[in-house]
């Protein structure tokens, strides 16, 4: 790639200080960049819409990308390609040449591409004697490569905003489902309470949701379900300890009532005795918690499995590697994690379905996580993929959570320093 060089543009297209700027960001470009050009354009398309470009634009890109003869953009190569009209018409499925000129416009005001005119406007070739071309006049494609970074981030926050919105949707419709059956138990066992206020709250809350409805929108959504449910489960989770005592006390009547046929002898040995406590006392009570355990030991993990089960501070001082990854180099917030996550899923050959099948399993805060602790000991990980989908099946078995795995690291930190 030349540096130090400026081109201005042929004919009536003037020259501006956006191209100049573009044209000075290429001279700068380390001369170790380097991207698979499929890759990148599969980003572009990724992310079209923060780029302002159209699908039909993206053909003509995709056209002049296969006129480079090797599938990786090098920095220390001339990226040059100079189609004719007629041949870059073809590879565009038939554009026709005003057609053509409008997107060709289009990728150069995007920062897509640049032109690199001739004397007379002509794409062409100068080559030597031994066929190597010494200079080259058409489309540079440079500013792909200088842009890789940004456009490969801009790609995976929006597939993670897109993964999150998915999962924060899987998790309306659990608590739909739940607040649905537990209503109907209710009803159907009677259980005390103005169950018809609550299904009417529930209703409204779901009326409320617009038909396409924004991120935001769908966790306001979600903190109302989720308050609404554990409001209901608090309800029949006092029913059933109600139950539960009521049936206690009415088994130690009839045990009373019975030891009052005995004979007088054993009324006098039972009064040599020590004095039993009375059913109501602490005692008495503790013993039946003993015997049927709280059922807030049982519905009080389920509700709240899907969620980040270690702060996030707490990540971030375990897992210092991931964070160059994040949105600026840098992550705040549970949202950034994933993006980080998202840009590090393909390099560490993690498929889609194996982190889908672990967001559903623990969650995607905590899905995050777990990608994070294997970045950060990836030289002691042979396969991050098949490392993944063991933690997600070890969790299905309840045999794993993260915050072991995430104190690990903090202590092997802590010990290293």
């Amino acid at each position: 790639m030349e540096r130090g060089h400026v081109t201005t543009p042929f004919g009536r297209r003037s020259m501006s200080f956006a191209l100049l700027a573009r044209q000075r960001q290429i001279s700068e470009a380390k001369p170790e960049t380097k991207r698979n050009k499929w890759k990148l354009f599969r980003a572009i398309c990724e992310a079209r819409e923060e780029l302002n470009v159209s699908d039909r634009s993206l053909s003509v890109l995709d056209a002049l990308l296969s006129f480079y003869p090797s599938d990786e953009l090098t920095a220390n190569n001339d990226l040059i390609v100079f189609p004719s009209n007629a041949q870059l018409s073809i590879r565009a499925r038939g554009m026709t040449a005003a057609t053509l000129r409008r997107h060709l416009a289009a990728l150069v005001d995007a920062g897509l591409i640049l032109r690199k005119d001739s004397a007379n406007g002509k794409r062409f070739a100068r080559r030597s004697r031994a066929g190597e071309i010494n200079e080259a006049f058409g489309f540079n494609l440079a500013p792909l490569l200088v842009r890789a970074r940004e456009i490969e981030g801009i790609a995976a926050k929006i597939t993670a905003d897109r993964e999150y919105f998915h999962a924060t949707r899987e998790r309306i419709s659990l608590c739909r489902r739940d607040i649905t059956k537990l209503i109907q138990l209710a009803l159907d066992g009677h259980v005390e309470g103005e169950w018809g206020l609550i299904h009417d709250r529930f209703r409204a809350s779901l009326a409320s949701l617009p038909r396409r409805p924004s991120l935001e929108e769908l966790q306001f959504l979600l903190g109302r379900l989720v308050e609404l449910r554990t409001m209901i489960v608090k309800l029949l989770d006092d029913h059933d300890k109600t139950q539960n005592m009521c049936a206690k006390e009415s088994q130690n009547e009839r045990h009373i009532q019975d030891s009052q046929t005995q004979s007088i002898s054993e009324s006098e040995t039972v009064q040599d005795a020590q004095p039993t406590k009375p059913l109501g006392s602490p005692a008495a009570l503790e013993a039946v918690k003993k015997i049927r355990p709280s059922a807030d030991d049982t519905t009080g993990v389920p509700l709240k499995s899907l969620q980040p089960s270690v702060p996030l501070d707490t990540v971030l001082r375990a897992c210092l590697e991931i964070a160059p990854y994040g949105p600026g180099g840098e992550i705040r917030t549970w949202h950034d994690l994933l993006t980080a996550t998202a840009v590090l899923r393909p390099m560490l050959q993690i498929s889609p379905s194996a982190f889908h099948e672990a967001c559903q399993v623990m969650g995607p805060e905590n899905a995050g996580v777990a990608i994070a602790c294997i970045f950060e000991r990836g030289g002691h990980i042979n396969s991050a993929g098949a490392y993944l989908r063991n933690l997600t099946k070890r969790a299905t078995e309840r045999q794993f959570t993260i915050r072991p795995m995430v104190s690990a690291l903090v202590r092997a930190r802590a010990g290293a320093s």
